[in-house]
């Protein structure tokens, strides 16, 4: 793979206004850590860590397009009980923070590989736990399939793909934010995505906008063929997860195909094993919008 001194960054100016932005964010992180860079085979991953040093490990996935800052609202709880590790994805569509992928990761096979390059050199034996939100959830979801044996507890907060496939509309608004990009409609896709949150914080709106058109602006674009399909899991696959795992989705959620009573319905039907909780006043915006709930209901389940 062919790459430049800023890469994954558009140019060098993009690569160090972005970087003071991430190191701005980065101060909001409300407990000590330390951070590192970790190699494996498909790129350096960097991880923020947190926590008593001698607690069991919980590993933390973000979403598509942010970074391991989004979990700086959650951190607290999460280290009260637990040694934690928030990556920035190396996976294209996900590699926005301070991560440097070199090779890509296209599918659930190359992804749990980058996950146990990670795990390794970190130290991390059997007993972690594993929460990812969005896109995160289903790589969380994809390693629970081929490494059981790693794993004391997941959670999956919305995840991409894995129980239900994007709605329709989710796809077209998604479009149209690099196909017609502008503050409108980037305010109207978080604005529609975000609701729950956004009705409590309307003020928040702008800051994300600004956010999102920085990141735009920095990185280069993922290539489509570069990435995995964010695939359903068969009834077959959910079944043989058998690692404690709580799915865990706000009742507003809009990003599926169907409504987010579906897909724990699903879940109830053909995985009863897997825990569930339907999140009130909530959407894909789940960990913050109901913040001090979600986190008393994943540290409830990882400590139990």
């Amino acid at each position: 793979m062919n790459t430049t001194t800023y890469h994954p960054f558009l140019s060098e100016e993009a690569r160090e206004t972005y970087l003071a932005f991430y190191d701005e964010m980065a101060r909001q992180w409300p407990i000590p850590s330390e951070t590192m860079m970790v190699p494996t085979a498909y790129g350096q991953t960097f991880v923020r860590v947190s926590g008593p040093v001698d607690a069991p490990p919980l590993v933390l996935l973000h979403g598509a397009g942010s970074t391991s800052l989004v979990w700086r609202f959650n951190i607290e709880t999460l280290a009260q009980h637990h040694r934690t590790y928030a990556i920035d994805s190396l996976i294209n569509t996900g590699c926005v923070g301070r991560s440097i992928y070199t090779r890509p990761i296209t599918n659930g096979d190359e992804s749990s590989a980058w996950l146990n390059d990670v795990f390794n050199h970190l130290g991390l034996a059997n007993n972690i736990s594993l929460l990812g939100a969005s896109y995160g959830g289903w790589i969380a979801s994809q390693y629970a399939l081929r490494h059981v044996d790693r794993l004391h507890r997941a959670v999956w907060v919305a995840p991409a793909g894995t129980v239900l496939p994007f709605g329709e509309e989710y796809l077209h608004r998604s479009m149209s934010l690099y196909m017609s990009p502008s503050p409108e409609t980037f305010k109207d896709f978080f604005s529609w995505t975000l609701n729950d949150f956004l009705r409590k914080q309307p003020e928040m709106l702008d800051a994300i906008v600004d956010e999102f058109v920085l990141t735009m602006q920095s990185f280069v674009p993922p290539n489509p063929q570069e990435v995995p399909t964010l695939t359903i899991l068969s009834d077959a696959e959910l079944q043989r997860i058998t690692t404690p795992t709580l799915f865990l989705i706000g009742e507003n959620d809009v990003v599926f195909s169907a409504s987010a009573a579906s897909a724990i319905e699903r879940l109830h039907t053909v995985a009863p094993q897997i825990a569930t909780y339907l999140v009130p006043d909530a959407g894909h915006d789940v960990l913050i919008a109901q913040t001090e709930l979600v986190n008393q209901k994943i540290s409830d389940f990882l400590i139990k």
